[in-house]
């Protein structure tokens, strides 16, 4: 347990930490959010916010005073320098990152060498609220569309290398791709992207690749498994796809690391430079325009899905259950969001204890998974098709975009590269005992007891 008045920890030096955030770029040797405070923040704090904070990054930069809002290239300079030169003279060992990781890949010279005026956001706190559950609605469709995409491809239609069961369950390589995809931008890029904008840097993390990743769906596949007997196939079923996931995160930071090598030897010339800052997203007109573009993209989806589901809906296929779950999909990605915001506080009066859980993330999971068996259980009583399809639909969409593995993988990589590693065993562990034991009452149980076929 970790206490707010006791000595804090050790600050992390390796690589991922360094990756997973805004300071990783700007000269900074610890990992902290992506909107951070001028005050220094223990290794708990920032581990368990390593995946994702939630809506509190808007809350802060509508806070008052220096030490809640967003932080210019120049303070986090500034700060880095200081922080820097105060942990040197304390006799730590912590040294500045080589500049080949400090150095954004983006060109920001004319961002150090142009003062950056002190200025409240550029939005409305409603307007910001809009445009961010905008984006993580359409990019959480993409996501889950992408996860069918994969399901299938992967699937025993195609290239059948995964299937129900066995212990290469469907929802194998989307979890992969999905953590991949997090070392490039939920992790080494998150920074550039957010320069362009903060609400395209939430989409992609928390929106697409939360939602192209499914906790709820892995450890549903191994109730199956575990209801049919194959207990065996169940338990490596989890520790096969926790390591492939977990290695995914990690070979994904590796080659973002070696892009962004390649891209800081073709960002010095000032055309580059002048490039880039013409796509960010920094007024409010940019910012009207791009929430705009982003309301038809949604409504084009829904009215997509809606067009499809009439069509399919009466067959119970497949399809049916995407368009349905397209439909269905953006109020779990809005809800992880939400619950996001509780990883770092911690337990108890001030949030002294465990502050390294995300507890955000631990919620969502095992209400996901807990809830999709369930509905697993509803499909096995009823056994209609409308029950089928109506149920496997809010399991696919809803429940789908509510669990996540990308910043599931993004906090135990975070965590098993600090200095408390037995952190990311035990925190992988909770998450995934408790879950498969609610699990195993509300679905297996029934089935053994009732012999559901």
């Amino acid at each position: 347990m970790d206490s707010s008045n006791g000595q804090q920890e050790p600050f992390r030096t390796r690589s991922f930490s360094r990756e997973s955030s805004l300071a990783s770029s700007l000269s900074l040797s610890r990992s902290l959010p992506l909107f951070i405070s001028t005050n220094d923040v223990d290794d708990s704090e920032s581990v368990s916010e390593a995946g994702d904070i939630g809506d509190r990054s808007l809350r802060r930069r509508h806070s008052s005073g220096r030490s809640n809002r967003l932080f210019s290239s120049e303070d986090l300079l500034e700060q880095g320098v200081t922080d820097d030169t105060s942990r040197q003279e304390q006799g730590s060992v912590i040294k500045p990152l080589p500049e080949h990781m400090t150095t954004s890949p983006l060109p920001t010279k004319s961002l150090l060498n142009n003062p950056v005026k002190k200025e409240g956001p550029v939005l409305p706190k409603s307007l910001e609220y809009i445009s961010c559950l905008i984006h993580l609605a359409v990019f959480g469709i993409l996501g889950a569309i992408t996860r069918y995409l994969l399901q299938k491809l992967f699937g025993p239609s195609v290239a059948r290398v995964t299937s129900d069961g066995s212990i290469l369950y469907l929802d194998l390589p989307s979890n992969m791709v999905g953590s991949f995809l997090m070392g490039w931008f939920g992790v080494v890029f998150k920074a550039d992207i957010t320069r362009v904008s903060e609400f395209l840097a939430i989409g992609l993390s928390t929106g697409y690749l939360g939602s192209l990743t499914t906790f709820s769906g892995w450890n549903q596949k191994m109730l199956d498994l575990s209801a049919d007997g194959k207990w065996l196939y169940a338990v490596l079923g989890f520790l096969l796809g926790l390591f492939l996931a977990s290695y995914s995160i990690i070979l994904g930071v590796e080659t973002a690391k070696g892009f962004r090598w390649l891209l800081q030897r073709r960002a010095s010339s000032s055309k580059e430079e002048r490039n880039s800052c013409l796509l960010e997203v920094n007024t409010f007109k940019s910012h009207i325009v791009s929430m705009t573009l982003m309301l038809l993209l949604l409504v084009a989806l829904l009215a997509v899905s809606a067009t499809q589901l009439v069509k399919e809906f009466d067959k119970g296929t497949s399809e049916a259950q995407l368009w349905l779950g397209c439909l269905v999909a953006a109020p779990g990605v809005w809800l992880r969001w939400f619950l996001a915001r509780l990883n770092g506080r911690g337990l108890g009066k001030d949030g002294q204890y465990l502050r390294w859980v995300p507890f955000g993330t631990v919620i969502a999971n095992v209400a996901a998974a807990s809830a999709m068996a369930a509905l697993a259980t509803l499909k096995k009583s009823v056994d209609t098709t409308t029950c089928n399809t109506v149920a496997s639909s809010i399991q696919f969409g809803l429940l789908g975009c509510l669990s996540t593995v990308s910043t599931f993988m993004a906090e135990f990589s975070a965590m098993r590269e600090s200095d408390y590693p037995w952190r990311a065993y035990a925190y992988a562990s909770f998450t995934i005992a408790v879950s498969f034991a609610i699990g195993t009452v509300i679905y297996s149980v029934p089935v053994w007891v009732v012999g559901f076929s």
